[in-house]
């Protein structure tokens, strides 16, 4: 269980292969007002996307970037698990655990490492199973699957005996199975997505909400639906094609982000590609996707979680959040948060909000 050093280094054949594909791909019909991505992912904007992409992106600039913070791999049960480890300012620093999503990365989370270092945090920041520079389970997993293995990671490879925890996405599955399954070692979490409750309840404030979700995700969510029942069909299709995987993912980092329909006023188009090749140049746009599967086959968190939990509401988010009394009927909530600005790319989006919100959070936590 040793971690081994890693830095990004990826053969200069794949990314003239990516590249290859991309040249011969071609964008299909569109009607002439699809503008303003009301359709899904705007063409003209993909047109525009694939050119730089083309012309003027250089993946050795993203492994610069990438590169900046010291790596590691270990092997944790059946996955070499990739994942910052970045040293906090000082003595006795508290370790976090930042879980990343889909279509994320842990370059999610770049900008805000040095100012949660500096605020005095051990900062581990690992790749899901699948996803980027971790290897791929052998079998589809989901949330408490990973929340052990992260577990792992934390107290058998790291010797950390107490430790925080933090995601959205994704990551916020995996940090209240964290909270829910090893509340012997996570001293507190901190979300900034709440996607459901299991309580029953007759809350009037909770059946609102829970139809205000429905709603949400009936007119955004056949992404979710498609991942969750038929991976291998839409993994198939993307895999094969750069630029049928930018346009899937580029509609969620311009709706799912703060970005008023102008997906460059958050993101730039390096960092957009940054983000993409990380599962291009890893074969890992399929086994990612396998996550939503494997989420469905597992038996979910059901119970109070008594860890203290730390909620950030962002006001762009794929669903509303839970109204605050509803989620203290499963969670132990001793901070709650309304974030004045970002979505569900939290950390991305607002790095220096959010770190002085995770850092604020964690203080009592020590």
């Amino acid at each position: 269980m040793m971690p081994l050093r890693f830095r990004v280094g990826i053969p200069q054949k794949k990314i003239d292969a990516i590249r290859t594909s991309l040249a011969a791909a071609e964008i299909g019909y569109a009607p002439g007002d699809d503008r303003d991505w009301k359709y899904g992912t705007d063409a003209q904007y993909l047109a525009e996307f694939r050119d730089y992409w083309l012309r003027e992106y250089s993946w050795r600039k993203s492994e610069a970037e990438l590169n900046r913070f010291p790596q590691f791999k270990a092997r944790v049960e059946d996955i070499d698990v990739h994942f910052y480890h970045v040293r906090g300012r000082g003595k006795n620093c508290f370790p976090i655990i930042l879980t990343h999503g889909w279509p994320g990365s842990v370059y999610e989370f770049l900008e805000a490492v040095l100012p949660l270092a500096e605020a005095g945090y051990d900062l581990v920041i690992p790749s899901l199973p699948g996803y980027g520079f971790s290897s791929r389970p052998a079998a589809p997993i989901g949330r408490r699957r990973i929340a052990y293995l992260w577990r792992k990671l934390m107290v058998d490879v790291l010797g950390y005996r107490r430790f925080g925890a933090q995601g959205g996405d994704w990551g916020s599955g995996v940090t209240r199975a964290l909270a829910h399954d090893h509340a012997d070692v996570v001293a507190a979490i901190h979300i900034n997505l709440i996607f459901y409750l299991n309580i029953e309840s007759e809350n009037a404030s909770l059946a609102a909400w829970r139809k205000a979700v429905a709603a949400a995700m009936a007119r955004g969510g056949g992404y979710l639906h498609e991942q969750q029942t038929k991976p291998q069909t839409i993994a198939l299709a993307l895999s094969t094609n750069p630029l049928a995987f930018a346009a899937w993912v580029l509609e969620k980092f311009t709706v799912w982000a703060d970005t008023g329909g102008r997906i460059e006023s958050r993101f730039t188009k390096d960092q957009l590609l940054a983000n993409i090749m990380i599962y291009l140049v890893n074969d890992a746009v399929g086994s990612a996707i396998w996550l939503y599967y494997g989420a469905t086959k597992e038996e979910p968190t059901r119970g109070y979680i008594t860890v203290p939990t730390g909620f950030a509401a962002y006001p762009v988010e794929i669903v509303p959040p839970p109204p605050r009394e509803a989620a203290e009927l499963e969670f132990n909530i001793t901070r709650w948060t309304k974030m004045p600005a970002g979505g569900h790319f939290a950390a991305w989006e607002e790095p220096a909000a959010f770190a002085a919100e995770v850092a604020d959070f964690f203080n009592g936590y020590r």
